[in-house]
Formats: C-alpha cells, sequence, structure tokens
C-alpha cells in the first residue's frame, strides 16, 4: 500500500516541479530574449547614427572611420535602408545572390516591417531615410531554446514514468506469483488427505463409479494446483499431441456443462505433435472454452476444431453467443478487462501470456459478431 501511495504522492510533486521548472525556463527565456532584443536595437540605433554621419560630412579630409567601423561590424544583423519613398538604397547582411532579384528584398522589406519599427535618418530635418531590420539569426534560434529544454524535461519524466510504471508491473507480477504459489501450497494438503479417503472408499468397496469421478475431480485439483505452481516459473515444454491435450480439456468440461449447449470436436488428424507444456495449454482451452460457454448463457452451439498446416496447428474455438464489438478484440486480453458482472478478467490475459510468451505462438480473436458469436484462434508450431 505504501508503494502505490508513495507513486500518487511522487507523480504529484513531479508535475507541480515540473510546471515550476517550465514557467521559470519560459519566463527566463522571454526575459533573456526582450533584452537581447534590446541591445540589437540599441546597436542598430548607432548604425543609423553612424550613416548619418557619413552622409553629413561635408569635409573631405574628416576622419570617418569610426562610422564606417561601426557600419563594418554590422555582420549578423539584416538591415535594409530605404528613402522616404520607400525606395531600398542600401542592404546589409542579406543574401547577395538571391538580392539580385527585386521580389527578394521587398519580400524581406516587408518581414522587417512586421518584427521591428523603423529607425529615421534624418539629414537636416529635410531628406529622410529608413533603416528597416529584422531579429538576427542567433536570436530567431533562441525561440527554439525553451522548446530544446521542454522537451529533454518531458523525455526525463517518461523515463521516470516508464521506471516506476515497470516496478510497479514488477511488484504486480511478485504479488501475483506468491499468491498462486500460495494457493498451490495450500491445496496441496487437503488433495493428499482426500487420496487416503479415495484408498479408503476402495477397501470398503464403494461402487466403483462415485470412485471414479472422485478421482478425476481429484485429479483435476492436483492438476490446478500444478498449474498455479508454475505461475512466474519458465515451464517445461515437452512434445505432445495436441490433439489429445485438447480433447482432454473438452471432455472435462462437457461432462460438466449445460445439457442445453452443443459441444462439438473435430480434427484433421488424430495426432499432430507440438512442444507443449499440456498442464498449462489445457488451462488455455479450459478459459476459451469457459468464456464461450458464459458468452452463450448456458445455451448455444460450442465448437472445437484442430487444423495442420505448413507446419502449423491450429486451434479454433468458436460459439454462438452474444459476440462483442471489433473494438474490443485487443482489449480482452488486457489483465482486468471483462464484460462479466462477477471475474477478475484474468482468464484471457493469462491464455495469452501461457501461448505467447511461454509457448511462442499467438492467440486472436479471429471474427465476432454482435448476437452471432465469435471464434478464437491459437496458432503453434507443429514438429
Amino acid at each position: 500500500m505504501n508503494f502505490y501511495t508513495n507513486t500518487l504522492l511522487f507523480k504529484r510533486i513531479s508535475i507541480l516541479v515540473s510546471f515550476i521548472i517550465v514557467s521559470l525556463i519560459l519566463w527566463n527565456t522571454s526575459v533573456f530574449f526582450q533584452k537581447f532584443k534590446q541591445e540589437e536595437r540599441i546597436k542598430m540605433e548607432i548604425l543609423a547614427t553612424a550613416q548619418k554621419e557619413i552622409a553629413t560630412n561635408t569635409d573631405l579630409n574628416a576622419n570617418v572611420d569610426l562610422p564606417l567601423k561601426v557600419i563594418e561590424n554590422n555582420n549578423n544583423i539584416p538591415m535594409i535602408l530605404v528613402d522616404e519613398n520607400g525606395k531600398i538604397e542600401y542592404f546589409q547582411n542579406l543574401d547577395s545572390i538571391k538580392a539580385l532579384k527585386s521580389e527578394y528584398l521587398e519580400e524581406q522589406l516587408a518581414k522587417m516591417k512586421s518584427e521591428n519599427e523603423p529607425i529615421e535618418v534624418s539629414y537636416n530635418r529635410k531628406n529622410k531615410q529608413f533603416i528597416y531590420y529584422r531579429n538576427s539569426d542567433l536570436l530567431n534560434k533562441l525561440t527554439y531554446y525553451p522548446i530544446a529544454l521542454i522537451l529533454i524535461l518531458l523525455l526525463f519524466l517518461s523515463v521516470i514514468y516508464m521506471f516506476y510504471s515497470s516496478n510497479k508491473v514488477a511488484e504486480t507480477n511478485k504479488l501475483w506469483t506468491g499468491m498462486a504459489k500460495e494457493t498451490a501450497h495450500q491445496i496441496g494438503t487437503p488433495l493428499s488427505s482426500l487420496l487416503g479417503w479415495i484408498a479408503i472408499l476402495k477397501m470398503e468397496k464403494v461402487d466403483d463409479k462415485y470412485v471414479e469421478e472422485i478421482e478425476k475431480d481429484v485429479h483435476r485439483l492436483n492438476t490446478i494446483a500444478n498449474r498455479f505452481s508454475k505461475i512466474g516459473s519458465t515451464p517445461e515444454l515437452k512434445r505432445k499431441n495436441i490433439v489429445e491435450v485438447t480433447k482432454q480439456a473438452f471432455d472435462y468440461l462437457e461432462s460438466r456443462s449445460s445439457k442445453q449447449i452443443s459441444f462439438s470436436f473435430s480434427s484433421q488428424e488424430n495426432e499432430i505433435f507440438t512442444k507443449l507444456n499440456a498442464e498449462l495449454f489445457g488451462w488455455v482451452i479450459e478459459n476459451l472454452i469457459k468464456n464461450a460457454i458464459d458468452a452463450m448463457l448456458g445455451k448455444g452451439q460450442l465448437a472445437v476444431r484442430i487444423e495442420n498446416s505448413e507446419k502449423k496447428v491450429k486451434i479454433i474455438v468458436s460459439d454462438t453467443g452474444k459476440g462483442m464489438p471489433k473494438k474490443l478484440f485487443k482489449q480482452i486480453f488486457k489483465p482486468g478487462f471483462t464484460t462479466k458482472k462477477r471475474g477478475w478478467g484474468l482468464g484471457l490475459s493469462l491464455s495469452k501470456r501461457i501461448v505467447e510468451d511461454y509457448h511462442k505462438g499467438k492467440i486472436i480473436v479471429e471474427k465476432s459478431e454482435i448476437g452471432k458469436g465469435t471464434t478464437f484462434q491459437v496458432l503453434l508450431d507443429s514438429v
């Protein structure tokens, strides 16, 4: 319980800290951007003063090295000088080849007008010129700086989230594994006792028919205990006849199900061999058949068919139940998902794990139609 409480608290703190960090990044970048933009404005005003100094200086012997140096040092801010009629007279830091076309200069001028207010350069209060400029490439790149930092932050938070999610899944798996093994252990004690009672019944010469049925159920309990004991560990796969294993699970449930359900079993061959853990695979078949019985509400037709082709064996379980929409085809295999009023939604998710993780096969909903039924398919390699 502490793990989940701490995880929830950590998530809330992470969201709050992330919000604060993002806000500080955006605020700091905005302040820096405006400061940098103001410095570029000051630089262009100094350039305008230098331009005016050169234009108004009538003394041919005057030293204009400093104004020229100021103009020449502008090597990163694109600018265009126009007269009072809007005619372009001079430009700096633009593509010289593209500038051969007037359309390019007009386009750049329009962009400069949208970004910054022009700087007026007047000569003797009569002739006027205007300097238009746009943000430098460095300033433009700065606008992407907060985006990059936010992406890095999101990546960092994603890694943390994945770490805690994987821990949560591992903790849950560990819990279920422990519960399964404990269940198997608890079942083992009464099983030993039941076997003793069966021996006594045989000695007392009780009707063999009753003893056989009791033995079947005891064997069933033993199978369940073995299944639970294998959860959490890699099961041993042996070369088995899948027709026989499937038929055993089929027969067990047929004899204990409603007589209003019509059961049918068919196989292309009597023997089809594949690598199996018989106890776990039998669990898969039972889960599929039980789901079919529940979907039909105890009345309908249930068919199990086995096909063998191209080194693949298909086990097809179909029913005439209520069916399901296509959007649920994948969701029904997720742990905890169920459409029943009762149940924990573990049967199909467990079946998927047994088939795909342990047997390296595939289990899917082949087709389903509302009101007509559902067909499941299990695909395994034959040997």
